[in-house]
Order: structure tokens, then sequence, then C-alpha cells
């Protein structure tokens, strides 16, 4: 499967875009980023979960572990292998680290006059390892967010350009992922510096690696490999088409934007409503929910203020408080406005779905309401609903 090892030349020609790592020559990606400046960011075990923090080492990747989900349900299971990218999605989006749950924007001093300092923007650089390919989309729909209109982010828009971005081709699917759905996995396509494909077969275990920038080369030009024998889109076509069939939820998206517009007073709303809690569980998972809210603060002296940015949800009652009061005040509204914006309205502002089929928003609500088995519903009584020709 794997040719014989070459030396690396100067730098990776053209023609050649991809190679083959071996698992024991992983470390030295690491070490490759670490040379460049970068501080890396991955999957690890943490809170009985597969969550992102800081790695530092091989070590701290999940190895050998997976995760079962279905509504309501997420559990952590043992593998029979030594599969370090073996697992679906946790709770944590990579938004965590590219648009920040709690940031402070500026800050006030009133001794001998005001002065105002505004906070300096992240400086240091991010590798993001594991990236699966509904969150690389995702990644790159918070790009329009952020930075695609007239007024840039400057907190994200820092973060975002110091990040490298190595994604990993999913090998599995869980039972809440629908991103075959919403075009978006399971392979990365594009828009990575470098891309993973895990292989464990007969004795073997290995890594194809895409190269997909120049950056992502010059990091690759310090790890052991071999280049492709040819085989290698073949095995990557094959690995994700496996893992396409094994999606558990579907979402039907033919004119889903009408759809959704034209039922604003679908009685499955009122159905809906008086199941959620509205507890926000699914915008703070969700990879490209991006609702924030301000909130000034001051020291007992009132010499000292702050001014921080943090998440904020359409569920929460004071999201939409005006002078006149909410308004959006019921559960019913606060829900179809999320589930309406996600998949309709998003499309008018960022021409995108704002869904990427991960499954979060399935796994992490406490009553496992499900968005594909709601636009379902709606679709289902309006196809029940049209006069069948005699």
């Amino acid at each position: 499967m794997i040719s014989k090892n070459e030396s690396f030349p100067d730098a990776l020609s053209a023609e050649k875009k991809v190679v083959f790592v071996a698992r024991k020559d992983l470390p030295a990606l690491f070490d490759s980023l670490w040379t460049n400046g970068f501080r890396i960011l991955g999957p690890t075990l943490g809170e009985g979960a597969i969550v992102y923090d800081e790695l530092n080492g091989i070590g701290d990747l999940p190895i050998g572990w997976t995760d079962e989900q279905e509504g309501a349900t997420y559990r952590l299971k043992k593998r029979d292998d030594e599969a370090l990218f073996g697992y679906n999605v946790g709770p944590h989006a990579w938004k965590k680290f590219l648009f920040p749950p709690k940031h402070r924007l500026w800050s006030a001093e009133a001794s001998n006059g005001l002065k105002i300092t505004e906070e300096k923007q992240a400086t240091q650089k991010y590798a993001l390892f594991g990236v699966k390919a509904c969150e690389l989309k995702a990644i790159l729909i918070q790009d329009k967010v952020f930075l695609g209109g007239e007024h840039v982010d400057p907190v994200y828009q820092a973060r975002r350009e110091d990040a490298l971005l190595i994604a990993v081709n999913c090998t599995q699917a869980g039972k809440t992922c629908f991103c075959v759905s919403m075009d978006a996995g399971p392979r990365a396509e594009s828009g990575f510096d470098l891309c993973l494909t895990e292989i464990l077969k007969e004795g073997e275990h290995y890594f194809i690696v895409e190269i997909g920038s120049a950056q992502g080369a010059e990091i690759m030009a310090n790890v052991p490999h071999s280049y492709e024998t040819g085989e290698a889109e073949k095995t990557i076509q094959t690995i994700t088409a496996k893992t396409a069939k094994q999606m558990g939820r579907v979402m039907d998206t033919e004119n889903i934007q009408s759809l959704l517009q034209d039922n604003f007073d679908h009685p499955r709303w009122d159905d809906v409503a008086s199941r959620c809690l509205t507890c926000a569980n699914c915008t703070m998972a969700c990879p490209t929910c991006f609702c924030s809210t301000v909130e000034d603060v001051t020291d007992i002296t009132g010499n000292h203020a702050e001014r921080w940015r943090q998440w904020d949800s359409c569920f929460t009652m004071d999201f939409t408080y005006m002078n006149h009061g909410h308004a959006r005040a019921s559960a019913k509204s606060r829900y179809r406005q999320w589930m309406t914006h996600k998949l309709s309205a998003w499309f008018d502002q960022f021409g995108t779905s704002g869904c990427v089929g991960c499954g979060r928003c399935i796994t992490w609500c406490p009553v496992a309401i499900d968005i594909t088995e709601e636009v379902s519903a709606i679709r289902e009584s309006q196809t029940a609903a049209k006069p069948t020709s005699s």
C-alpha cells in the first residue's frame, strides 16, 4: 500500500499533492506545527465526551475511542482498534476558538480623565487539528458571516487569518448525522491546508494526506512520507462513500426556503413549542450560530469599566427585548425563528444554508427535538394537502 519512504524534496512539486504518512511518523507533524509557531487545538477526552482543547502530543487524541449518539443521548465507547479519529462530533464546535464565547472589547479608566483602551486582537497562530468535513463547511459559512459583508469582525478576522485548518475525512457516521443532505460531507473537498484520511487495515495504520495550500506543503516538508501510488483517490472515495451510507438522518432540502416561508402559521410550530425547553443547547452546540450580546461591567469604585461580548441565543427571552417589550415572547416564535433562519432566511443573507448536518442540535437537545423530523412533518402535511389528480 505504501511505497518505500523517500527523502522530501526542497518543496512539494505541483504534481504531488497527495502523500502517505505512517502512523509512527505522525508526531513529526506536531513537531513541524510547533516549529512553525502554531498552537495545536484538537479532539481529546474530557468531561465525559470528545471535546476540543489544546493538544500537547499525539497521546492527547482520543485514541481507540468512539461516540454513540441519538436524540438526547451521547455516550463514549471503546473501539477495538487504535484509531485516532474514529468518532463523530462532540458538543464543542471550532467556533469557540475563532468566535470566542466571551471576549473583552475594551476597558476604560476614569482616573486623570477618561482613558479607553481597545483590546488587542489575538496574535497566536492556531492549528485546528481534526476538522471534520461538516465542521470545515461551518467555518467557511462563518467566514461569510464575519468577513463577507461591509463590516468585518476584527476579533474573528485576527483569529481566522492565523488559523491553519487540518481536516479529517470521516470514516464513520453517527445516528444523528445528515451532512450528506446538506452537501457538507463526509469528505472535505476544499478549504483546508491539509486533509487526513485514516487507514487501518491488514495490520497497517497510516494516513493519506491531501495538501491544499502552500502553507500546508511547508508544514509537510518536515514530515516523513511516501508519495502516493495512484490509488489514494480511489481509497478516499471508497471510504467516504461507505460513510455516506451510514448517515442516521436525512433532510429533504428541496424548495426548503419556500416550504418554511409559506408555513409561518403551521400547527407544527405549536407542537414543537410544547416540547422545547428554550434552553439554547442547540445554538450553543451549533457550529454556525453566531448570536451574541454586549455587556458593560464596572468595579465597585466606578473608576474602571469594561465592555464584553459574549455568546447569546435567539432562544433566550432577553435576546429580543426592546423598549416595547419582547419581540418573540413565546417558545413557538423563538423556535420558529431559529429553524426558519437556519434553513431559509440564511440563504437571503449569506447565500447558503446555515445547517451543515452535524446533528449536534439533535444529540444535545434534552428532549430530543429533531430538526430533520420537524422539516419532514411540515413537508408531509403540505404534500397530503395537495389535491390528487383524477
